[in-house]
């Protein structure tokens, strides 16, 4: 009614022009592409066809310039000679190693070898096609039943990629009618998953659960299903969430609560049962327990365990599950061997949780900063600077310690770290060793920081 009044108050010409626009035929897609023909093409640029001109990639080399000039030393993709556990060796230099995953230590041990072994010469080293099309291997089924178990559910799904499992878990579960909240500090499969679902997106300061509730009260009413997702253990931070508070909320507000254990599973809690026995909740207060099989299990890819309508769903419709090859036997057969070991052997994550803590008091001793850290496998020493970080990971290259820094955009540059991974195969010598340098180097680097500043403000 309000275009109809405006269009009345237009002048004659006025209104003679703008239906002669609206009655000429719209363009149909391409149509100008055909008409123009390759005079349009030739006016494309080169740069297109250039994968070095891509803006990302601009910008990765403009990182990598700066980290030359300033004595940084390339600190990723660097080639170990052979099996990384407390020490390691690089171009035949032995390192004390603090940038392994193998958190619970089993990783190429008697046992988990001969398990992989085992499964090579009876299934070969590829599942040959995704599991729905080429069946599965006993491997499978016992792996999914032992992560069932560990986690009280009703069945459990392992995806070829831990990355994956997240994306595709999130993606198939949640549309545009729905939502997900999750934590600001939850991992990039999380968000990229949120993204993809095109679900409402929306992220509470990390563990403000206040934050989360106001969300909540203010959002969730207005969509159909929503999802809570946090880490059980934060992987940059290596702090827990408030999981008995996340658990009141999601009964309270209708939603899926989904826990990624990832970092958690074989770490937290009294025997290595993850965040839900640390707290002493019910495991089925969680909907979705999600992890990943490449840290304490030795593997690779991904799982996610809960009700069983959750798992069978995905196995028939998740992308990353139906599209992609299975998890290779052996790789299957080594997870399930390291889980029984964990089970069997709680000491293991009871090791990894006195380490943890004797970084914490012994990093604090020396003056340096821990962040939200709490005493578990990921231990992070903030820096406050990029720069900061990576000249002081190049230091401790040179005095012999692997740790890798974590700089932005990982992380807010005022956040730039090291962040140590503690195993149990770790001694507190080595990890009092380790920090000793860092205490020593720190000034150092700061120093030289502030002298690349300076130099650059002169200039």
């Amino acid at each position: 009614m309000a275009d109809k009044k405006k269009f009345s108050r237009l002048s004659a010409n006025a209104k003679s022009s703008l239906i002669a626009k609206m009655s000429k035929a719209p363009a149909q897609p391409g149509s100008a592409k055909r008409r123009s023909g390759r005079s349009a093409v030739a006016n494309i640029p080169d740069a297109m066809c250039d994968f070095s001109q891509l803006p990302g990639y601009k910008e990765l080399k403009i990182h990598q310039t700066i980290a030359s000039q300033t004595g940084i030393l390339e600190p990723y993709f660097m080639c170990h000679d052979g099996l990384a556990k407390d020490v390691t060796h690089i171009d035949g230099e032995e390192y004390l190693n603090f940038s392994t995953y193998d958190y619970l230590g089993l990783n190429g041990t008697e046992r988990l070898n001969k398990a992989a072994c085992d499964a090579v010469e009876k299934y070969g080293t590829s599942a040959s096609a995704s599991r729905l099309v080429s069946g599965e291997r006993p491997p499978h089924r016992e792996l999914e039943e032992g992560l069932a178990q560990f986690y009280q559910a009703e069945d459990s799904l392992v995806f070829v990629s831990g990355h994956a499992t997240n994306i595709w878990t999130i993606t198939q579960l949640l549309n545009r009618n729905d939502m997900i909240v999750y934590d600001a500090l939850s991992h990039n499969s999380i968000i990229h998953g949120a993204k993809m679902s095109g679900a409402t997106r929306l992220s509470y300061s990390h563990n403000d659960h206040d934050a989360l509730e106001k969300i909540l009260s203010e959002n969730r009413a207005s969509h159909k299903r929503a999802i809570i997702a946090t880490e059980g253990l934060f992987s940059m931070d290596g702090d827990l969430p408030d999981l008995p508070r996340l658990i009141e909320l999601k009964k309270q507000y209708k939603c899926f609560l989904m826990v990624d254990e990832a970092h958690a599973l074989g770490v937290v809690g009294a025997t290595g049962h993850g965040v839900a026995e640390h707290f002493g909740v019910d495991f089925n207060d969680v909907d979705i327990w999600m992890g990943t099989l490449s840290k304490s299990m030795c593997g690779c890819g991904g799982y996610i365990a809960g009700k069983k309508a959750l798992t069978e769903y995905l196995k028939y419709s998740a992308p990353g599950f139906v599209y992609s090859v299975g998890m290779p036997p052996s790789m299957a057969a080594t997870s399930a061997e390291a889980l029984r070991i964990l089970v069997a052997e709680p000491e293991r994550a009871k090791r990894v949780q006195e380490l943890g803590m004797f970084f914490l008091e012994e990093a604090k001793r020396l003056g340096l900063d821990t962040g939200h850290g709490q005493g578990y496998a990921v231990a992070p020493l903030i820096v406050g600077n990029s720069l900061v970080a990576g000249l002081l990971s190049t230091a401790m290259h040179k005095r012999k310690v692997n740790v890798l820094p974590i700089i932005y955009p990982a992380v807010e540059d005022s956040a730039a770290r090291l962040r140590f991974f503690l195993s149990y195969s770790h001694s507190k010598e080595q990890i009092a060793q380790a920090l000793a340098v860092v205490a020593e180097e720190l000034p150092k680097v700061r120093r030289l920081a502030t002298s690349f500043s300076d130099d650059s403000m002169s200039n």
